[in-house]
């Protein structure tokens, strides 16, 4: 294998692991993009289920398995993070429709992180499909005086080169 070859597959090899942990970075992202997405539509379900007349005894949740029981008047909004860790007070249909809002703008990231890793995700397929056409397609020429001197000493049983263990050139090199 030639020098310029087996520098080609390193470079083909990291480019492929580098990617590669963009992948997994990316979806992370997704998952943490979905988990928000969930809890604001838990949020969106618990602020529309309760009544225009109120609510007694709602059950609201303080975290940690841990509820508090509470009546709402009719009248009550509830508490907004509007960004900066700003909190605001808006009315009910308020709040439903900042966390649509949200839920749009986050559909939206969503998709396009989701069409960033299928197109990373194609990207790292075809390099892997690269570095192993060229590992495939590499043949080791033999030296025409070293295949005369075989010829010549017919008797000697051929004798294969020993390589050292981890020598060969893998993906995850």
């Amino acid at each position: 294998m030639t020098e310029p070859d087996r520098a080609e597959l390193q470079r083909l090899a990291q480019l492929v692991e580098v990617n590669r942990e963009r992948l997994q970075a990316l979806e992370q992202q997704i998952r943490n993009l979905e988990g928000i997405k969930i809890e604001q539509v838990h949020a969106m379900e618990a602020l529309s289920s309760i009544s225009d007349d109120g609510a007694k005894g709602a059950m609201v949740p303080l975290g940690a398995g841990v509820q508090i029981v509470a009546d709402i008047p009719a009248d009550a909004g509830a508490v907004v993070d509007i960004g900066s860790r700003v909190q605001a007070e808006k009315t009910r249909p308020e709040a439903l429709e900042i966390l649509r809002s949200r839920n749009d703008e986050l559909n939206t990231i969503i998709d396009t992180v989701t069409k960033e890793h299928d197109e990373l995700e194609n990207h790292v397929g075809a390099l892997a499909s690269r570095f192993n056409e060229i590992a495939n397609g590499i043949q080791v020429p033999e030296d025409e005086s070293h295949q005369e001197s075989e010829n010549v000493q017919v008797s000697q049983p051929k004798r294969r080169p020993r390589r050292k263990r981890g020598t060969e050139l893998t993906l995850d090199d």
